[in-house]
């Protein structure tokens, strides 16, 4: 499902029958202004969202964003403007925030963690653990915080993890059953195999057949052991109970990369509201 599909239900959802509040109170022909009020400090993110949401409401609302995603905001900003009729600013208004303040919150959670491991070549990566059909935004999100995407779906990498190893059989039986699999299906992804202990992680230097390894709830002094078995024949990852009070000891061990699923799925949303500015015209 596209962007515009999900804001056409989301708008659905919320109108229903129709936004009798704003039709009962709000003449017709009224138009206004409103801006987009920054309430904390964070990292500004889904601009490009609300302004979609304004436009499939109304086309003939006048949006005029002031920053782009990304921008580092604190409280008393105003990321943008919305001008033309009132009622449809006002039925607009809670759809709009609703994905800022999420995104926004994303962005800001990430910044805070890929700061704290900025002094290091480790990179942040989120994971799957998204709002079902806001993966795509949520995502974008991350990458506005300062962060790097891991894989979209279930479809652009290979990643066995526990339950699959223990399905399959075992390591070596999951790793061969991949690449059987890409060869029948004339695919070329990249293999990712997750790991819990030491001995897994022999079992794979020793089969060989992947190109990273996740290292799933090591300590930090544990997975620093691992790095160094592994000596860089493959990218090394780790997760699991990672949070921002521990990432920086992670993060020194070598580690290439570091996913969080906290980042998508543990945020706190960033307060913001629409603020009307002045009444154009009845």
């Amino acid at each position: 499902m596209n962007l515009d599909e999900v804001i056409k239900q989301a708008l659905a959802e919320d109108i229903g029958s129709g936004d009798h509040t704003s039709l009962s109170t709000i003449p017709a022909a009224a138009t206004g202004e409103a801006q987009l009020l920054i309430k904390a400090d964070g990292v500004v993110a889904g601009i490009g969202v609300a302004q979609k949401v304004f436009e499939i409401l109304d086309p003939t609302l006048q949006f005029k964003a002031l920053m782009k995603d990304g921008t580092p905001v604190k409280v008393g900003d105003i990321v943008f403007t919305i001008s033309g009729s009132s009622r449809s600013i006002l039925t607009g208004e809670r759809l709009a925030l609703n994905f800022m303040q999420r995104l926004s919150g994303i962005a800001t959670a990430t910044q805070h963690m890929a700061d704290l491991i900025a002094h290091t070549s480790a990179r942040l990566l989120d994971t799957r653990k998204t709002t079902p059909l806001l993966r795509q935004l949520e995502k974008q999100a991350v990458v506005a915080g300062g962060g790097t995407n891991h894989r979209y779906g279930l479809y652009d990498m290979i990643l066995i993890k526990d339950n699959h190893v223990d399905f399959a059989g075992g390591i070596p039986q999951a790793i061969e059953a991949a690449h059987r699999y890409m060869q029948d299906k004339k695919l070329n992804l990249k293999i990712e195999i997750e790991v819990r202990n030491f001995d897994e992680l022999q079992q794979v230097l020793d089969h060989g057949g992947v190109n990273r390894v996740m290292l799933d709830n090591f300590t930090p002094e544990d997975l620093r052991h691992a790095v160094r078995m592994i000596a860089g024949r493959v990218e090394t990852e780790a997760s699991g109970r990672i949070t921002a009070e521990n990432i920086r000891s992670y993060a020194e061990t070598g580690v290439n990369f570091i996913s969080s699923g906290a980042l998508t799925h543990q945020i706190k949303s960033l307060d913001m509201s629409l603020k009307a500015v002045h009444q154009l015209q009845n």
